[in-house]
């Protein structure tokens, strides 16, 4: 599997909350880290992914655009999705992860915080 196999293999696991796949992806000691906010462990990233799914109905990735690195891979896409109120969810995001012995290690997510307001009040 090369990089960006990878990269989309973890996409579409966390999509439809396939937390084993998303596991076999990454290594054990794998870093998180959200706007360079403090760096979650990998049962953290499972945990916030979980609540993203339970809040976020019809939860998706569109406008996709990824790219292997010589270390990882980068991916480009829009997050969206209805929020419980019904409005919108529209997140332009970037991931950059590094890889080594094909497993995750480390994968750095930027968004523009200001469009995620709505989705941080859902998890509240």
């Amino acid at each position: 599997m090369d990089n960006t196999d990878i990269c989309k293999a973890l996409f579409d696991a966390f999509t439809t909350g396939d937390e084993d796949r998303v596991r076999s992806l990454c290594a054990p000691e794998i870093k998180a880290w959200q706007n360079n906010n403090p760096p979650m462990d990998l049962d953290t990233l499972l945990g916030f992914s979980h609540a993203v799914l339970e809040v976020v109905k019809d939860f998706r990735y569109e406008e996709v655009r990824r790219s292997a690195t010589a270390t990882g891979f980068v991916e480009e896409h829009r997050v969206r999705g209805t929020l419980p109120d019904y409005s919108k969810l529209d997140l332009a995001v970037c991931v950059v992860a590094d890889i080594r012995d094909g497993k995750i290690y480390s994968l750095r997510e930027y968004l523009d915080t200001s469009a995620a307001t709505e989705l941080r009040a859902a998890l509240s």
